[in-house]
């Protein structure tokens, strides 16, 4: 299936790691697709924050350069995401979502999973 599906969400202290999963078989007729997490605090919008394209390369927020690391595990088709020094302003759903391309808009992600909650305490 399309569908993504995200796991590893959690609670945790601030400074803690969390490794978040998406789990996806791809894109249709695609043999190279992106995928990218965007994450949303409630009252906010929805904001990328790190995505990987299987052909290679790699894209982080500016907000999460240092902190977070995408990678790929070909053989189970999935991407992690490893988020380390987590800060209370990390706390919000968490979704991966995939397509063709590495679009910048939300909008443009045909799939999408059902998000998984960080929740960071101080």
């Amino acid at each position: 299936q399309v569908q993504p599906v995200e796991s590893g969400g959690g609670s945790v202290q601030a400074g803690g790691s969390l490794r978040l999963s998406c789990a996806s078989s791809g894109y249709p007729h695609s043999s190279y697709y992106c995928v990218k997490w965007f994450r949303q605090a409630p009252g906010k919008d929805r904001e990328g924050v790190a995505s990987i394209y299987t052909g290679g390369g790699t894209w982080y927020a500016d907000s999460a350069k240092g902190r977070f690391t995408i990678s790929q595990d070909n053989a189970k088709n999935t991407v992690h995401l490893e988020i380390n020094s987590l800060k209370p302003e990390d706390s919000a759903m968490y979704y991966c979502a995939v397509a063709v391309a590495c679009y910048i808009e939300p909008s443009a992600f045909r799939y999408w999973g059902q998000g998984t909650q960080v929740t960071v305490s101080s």
